[in-house]
Formats: C-alpha cells, structure tokens, sequence
C-alpha cells in the first residue's frame, strides 16, 4: 500500500500561513514540502508550478475574504450598521485574513495582476459598505465619504503609529465607527 498524498488543501494552507507572514518570496515549494513533512514530488501533482500555487492561493483568499464574509454576514442577520462592524470585525481583525489581507496589499505594489485582484476586492468591499451605509444615508457623496472613511480607518489603522492622548486606539477607532455609522457617541468613551 502505497503512502497516502499530501492533500492539495495542506499545500494551500501552508502556502497561505508562508505568505501572510514572509511575502510572495516566503512561499517556496521546498520549505513548503519541509514544513508538511512531506517531499516537494508530491507538490507537481497538484500544482504546475509555484505560479499556479499562488493563483490558488489568491482565489483562496478572495473567496474567504468576501464570499464567506458577505455570507456569514447576511446569514447572521442584524441591521446594515452591525453587518457593517460584522464583516470589518470578520476581515480586518481575524488571526488569518487580516495577515493575508496585509501581505497581499503590500505584493500589489509590485506585482500588477495582484494590485488587479485587490482592486476587485476591495471594490466588492466598499460596494458592500455602499450598500449598507446608503440604507440610513440618503446623501450619495457622503455615502461614498463614508464608505471611504471605514475602508481607510479598517486598513491604516494597522500601519499607524501615532498615540491618541489619554485615549486608546480602540476608544478612537470606536468613536470613529460612531461618526462613520452615525450613531451617538458612546458614554465610555473619554
């Protein structure tokens, strides 16, 4: 009896970890096959070359970071303002898609096709908040205002280093949320 392949899923998700924490250059088929224990053979199975790995590696990411979200997300149900928090909290603060989501953005500067793919992505992600926001703001620009502000407090909020005062980043970011999903201020916040 022969000794069972490495599923096709293992090299995905191996991949998917190498990437989010080292960039496209982290994903190598032979530290991928040490990493599964496993022999890099098993890898052409499945895969052509390293350039088809990470072209499943990108559907993969664009499947889970708005399919499944925007799925789970109507599937949870709630009003347009905690689907909004809902998926943000699903992509942008999640120990596996908020790393991916990083290194992807930071590949898209020098690679075209994937600065392509995060466009499509992202603007799937701002037709969502679009949608939601438009359904308790009737004013199209400042929909749009908006919508940018919680793509860009969501995002740049991982790069900043700047302190708040005697406030803590999540008491600015809350607030900021608050402005953004007109809602009334918050009574904990400073």
């Amino acid at each position: 009896m022969g000794t069972p392949r490495t599923p096709r899923d293992r090299w995905v998700e191996e991949g998917l970890r190498a990437l989010a924490a080292g960039g496209p250059d982290a994903v190598r088929i032979e530290v991928l096959a040490k990493r599964l224990g496993v022999t890099k053979g098993g890898f052409y199975g499945y895969f052509a070359d390293r350039d088809a790995l990470l072209e499943v590696m990108l559907d993969t990411w664009e499947r889970e970071s708005i399919d499944e979200v925007i799925d789970r997300v109507e599937r949870e149900g709630g009003d347009p303002k905690s689907k909004i928090q809902r998926a943000g909290a699903l992509t942008f603060s999640d120990d596996r898609l908020l790393p991916l989501d990083l290194a992807i953005r930071d590949w898209a500067r020098r690679d075209e096709a994937v600065a392509e793919r995060l466009r499509r992505v992202d603007n799937r992600r701002m037709a969502l908040l679009r949608e939601k926001i438009g359904s308790f703001c009737p004013d199209p620009d400042e929909v749009e205002a908006r919508s940018l502000m919680a793509f860009c407090v969501a995002i740049g909020q991982h790069f900043l280093a700047a302190d708040h005062g005697h406030r803590t980043r999540a008491q600015v970011r809350a607030h900021a949320g608050d402005i953004i999903l007109n809602r009334p201020r918050r009574t904990d916040s400073p």
